[in-house]
């Protein structure tokens, strides 16, 4: 394995959600104010996805007393806590850039509704499901097991 591609592999979140272009979301992400940490949530529409493997990047917009606010997030970065898809988007372009010159109502994606996004949907909350428990079996090793004294 190229040493690249394995440091990367160190890096990069072990489990990521599956989100597309047009999904709205809600971004968990670490702020810091002062000496204190708190996650702040960032809900909107994902707009655009560019790179891949640990730079991978989205960019996602939402309006804020009707002025639009943009916000680049690193997916694998440790200050995302967690990515949750709260509506499925149907968007047939890979950038939704003109979702910045419209207002209101327009501004909104058709939901991604039928026997596939369920399946997807499902399929996702038992991926998310299978992960937690995993990492839970994993938090609960005893300390002796562990090599810890």
């Amino acid at each position: 394995m190229n040493v690249i591609d394995q440091l990367e592999a160190e890096e990069a979140k072990k489990f990521l959600p599956t989100v597309h272009v047009g999904d709205t979301v809600e971004v968990h992400y670490l702020i810091r104010e002062g000496d204190k940490e708190r996650v702040q949530l960032f809900i909107g529409t994902i707009i655009a996805m560019s790179g891949r493997g640990i730079s991978r990047t989205m960019t996602v917009r939402r309006l804020v007393q009707g002025e639009g606010v943009e916000r680049i997030f690193p997916v694998h970065s440790p200050r995302v806590r967690d990515v949750v898809v709260t509506r499925r988007g149907r968007a047939r372009q890979s950038k939704l850039y003109y979702l910045r010159d419209r207002v209101g109502k327009s501004t909104r994606v058709r939901e991604f509704v039928g026997d596939k996004a369920r399946k997807e949907r499902d399929s996702e909350r038992e991926r998310r499901s299978a992960f937690s428990a995993a990492s839970e079996a994993q938090d609960a090793v005893p300390a002796d097991e562990s090599g810890e004294a």
